[in-house]
Formats: C-alpha cells, sequence, structure tokens
C-alpha cells in the first residue's frame, strides 16, 4: 500500500462534501509529476484529504475506490483521474503551521514542492500524521 496527499480547497470541494457523496472522481490535474502519481495509485491506497488556500490543514484520510482512468473533464488523453472514497475524519485536524514544525514531517513533499496538488507521503509520515489527526 502507499500513501498520498490531494489538495481541495474547502470553498470548492471539502472533505464534508465528500462525505455526503460517499465517492467522487479526482480530475482536472494538469501537473505532469501530480498525473504520474495518479497514474501509480491502486485501489485502497490511502490519500490525506488536504484542505488548501482557505484551511491549510489535513481534515481526513480518504482512500482510491478506482484507479485510473482518462479524466472525463478534457479529451486529451494525457491526463488521468480517479475514484475516491471517503475512509476517516480526523478527530482533530492537522495544520500546515504544525507541520511545518515537526522534524518528522520536514521532507514531506506538501513542504518540498508546494504547489504539487497531489504528492507522495511516506509510511512514516502518514503514521505520524493520524496520530496528530487523533486516529
Amino acid at each position: 500500500m502507499k500513501y498520498w496527499l490531494i489538495k481541495s480547497e474547502p470553498s470548492v470541494y471539502p472533505w464534508e462534501q465528500l462525505e455526503k457523496d460517499g465517492k467522487a472522481t479526482w480530475d482536472g490535474v494538469r501537473n505532469y509529476r501530480a498525473r504520474n502519481n495518479l497514474r501509480d495509485m491502486k485501489k485502497g491506497d490511502k490519500l490525506f484529504f488536504y484542505h488548501s488556500n482557505e484551511g491549510l490543514e489535513i481534515v481526513g484520510v480518504a482512500e482510491i475506490a478506482k484507479e485510473h482512468f482518462q479524466d472525463p473533464t478534457t479529451t486529451e488523453t494525457a491526463w488521468l483521474a480517479v475514484e475516491i472514497k471517503p475512509h476517516k475524519k480526523f478527530k482533530k485536524t492537522v495544520p500546515l503551521s504544525y507541520i511545518k514544525t515537526d522534524k518528522k514531517l520536514a521532507s514531506m513533499e506538501l513542504l518540498k514542492i508546494a504547489r504539487l496538488s497531489v504528492s507522495a507521503v511516506s509510511e512514516a509520515e502518514y503514521s505520524h500524521i493520524c496520530k496528530l489527526g487523533g486516529i
């Protein structure tokens, strides 16, 4: 199993909407590195759901429900999408301001490549952040 982080602006698609919908197509990614991460995701992989811009915090864990397929928002075959579903909401959100100060998280792609909308997370980072989030 691999671990990932996906970003969404809460005013566009918040965690609460994912919970209400039960699943969502994660599409619209137009960065090659992020696209490659979508391509590498496998059913059952876990993803941190990060509220970007307005929230700047990890709010929960989603799961890959369906592996990559052609992004339905474009006819360009270079772009992919995945289907996600909610796994667990954090009891306590993990803010970016804290992540930046935690030495165990200093190597996170979230910090190293901040503009990347879909990034890889190590198993150690995943475990640590889950503990911080209370799950």
